[in-house]
């Protein structure tokens, strides 16, 4: 019964309103990560930029599934928590964590290499690249937010 307590007191837990929230700020900002990143073709030079296109296109398919069922569990009917599931979204969470802010990092990296050598990338095109890494880290944050909340989770099912 405590554990059943605790589990309706945590704010960013599966099946919260928290969790709903967080999950619908990871695929704005991963989507939004995407959109910039692919909106000229030249992104396609660089090995950093394409490992973001596609850690981005991981986490929007994971985000917009758990948000439809975080929806479900909040709006409609509330879902039974299980071990095995929550073990299963940490997991997909830690994982894609780790992928966003590798993705995030280098891309980061590699676009203020291009904006000190001057000639290989104009400050438009740069500048749109920065925007689509910051999205990234903060759809990293929010993704690491999610899992840790999910762990603490874990300890009641």
């Amino acid at each position: 019964m405590l554990c059943y307590v605790m589990m309706e007191e945590l704010p960013g837990a599966f099946g919260s309103s928290g969790s709903f929230a967080l999950r619908l700020g990871q695929t704005v900002f991963s989507s939004a990560s995407l959109f910039f990143m692919c909106l000229d073709v030249s992104f396609y030079s660089y090995t950093a930029f394409c490992f973001l296109v596609i850690v981005m296109g991981l986490v929007i398919p994971w985000s917009i599934t758990l948000l439809v069922i975080d929806g479900y569990t909040v709006f409609i009917q509330k879902l039974p928590i299980q071990r095995r599931l929550i073990t299963t979204i940490i997991s997909g969470d830690i994982v894609l964590s780790y992928l966003s802010l590798a993705a995030a990092s280098s891309t980061e990296g590699v676009t203020n290499l291009l904006l000190e050598s001057g000639s290989h990338c104009p400050a438009k095109l740069c500048a749109r690249f920065q925007f689509s890494a910051a999205m990234a880290f903060l759809s990293w944050f929010l993704t690491s937010a999610s899992c840790l909340f999910n762990f603490w989770l874990v300890c009641c099912v």
